[in-house]
């Protein structure tokens, strides 16, 4: 819990001291020119932006352990470095022992700095440490949003392994204002998201 805390306070105080982020700096400087050349923008608000990103954990078995859950948001909260909030079951499903309201998972919306840096420390430090790891899926959902899913949360450095109670995976989202995938791959791609390659 305390390293949680801590991983808050971080990026809170990162924040409120009006730290610019790398990856903000890498945007404007470099990733808007390659852009707008490789596209033929004629103005930089065209340039496609990357507006936040959010992760969500569906905890399947919390309707028998409700402390999974509380579990899940600490650590998610160390993971993000902001604040997890639970996901409530919008209706009853018997077949589930499901009531409608019941907690069923945790989520973090980020935007701006705590965006940033959760996305670089995702690409530098949290995907190589997948075993065998060789890219991720070039596949967008079509409206210019990425979707990535995570196996096991102990990629995370941020998660002790030795204090974990249950494995547990996530979807991470990346919203952008691209129009088309095409210009949302590109965006991710030049942030550095690893996407995998193809031999022609």
């Amino acid at each position: 819990m305390a390293k949680t805390k801590k991983t808050t306070e971080v990026a809170n105080t990162a924040v409120a001291a009006g730290y610019v982020p790398t990856l903000k700096k890498l945007y404007r400087n470099e990733i808007v020119p390659k852009l707008m050349k490789e596209f033929s923008y004629s103005t930089v608000m065209q340039v496609p932006k990357l507006v936040k990103i959010t992760i969500n954990q569906g905890i399947g078995e919390a309707t028998n352990d409700k402390k999974l859950v509380e579990t899940a948001q600490q650590e998610l909260t160390a993971i993000a470095g902001q604040k997890a909030v639970t996901t409530l079951s919008r209706k009853d499903i018997s077949n589930f022992k499901l009531r409608k309201g019941n907690p069923i998972g945790v989520k973090v919306t980020l935007r701006d700095a705590r965006m940033y840096e959760f996305l670089e420390r995702l690409i530098r430090v949290s995907l190589p440490r997948i075993r065998d790891f060789n890219g991720i899926s070039e596949k967008l959902d079509g409206k210019g949003n990425y979707t990535l899913g995570i196996k096991e949360q102990i990629i995370f450095p941020e998660i002790d392994i030795d204090k974990i109670a249950k494995i547990f995976g996530m979807e991470i989202t990346f919203v952008t204002t691209a129009k088309t995938d095409e210009e949302a791959h590109a965006l991710l791609r030049e942030f550095g998201l690893p996407f995998k390659k193809h031999n022609d």
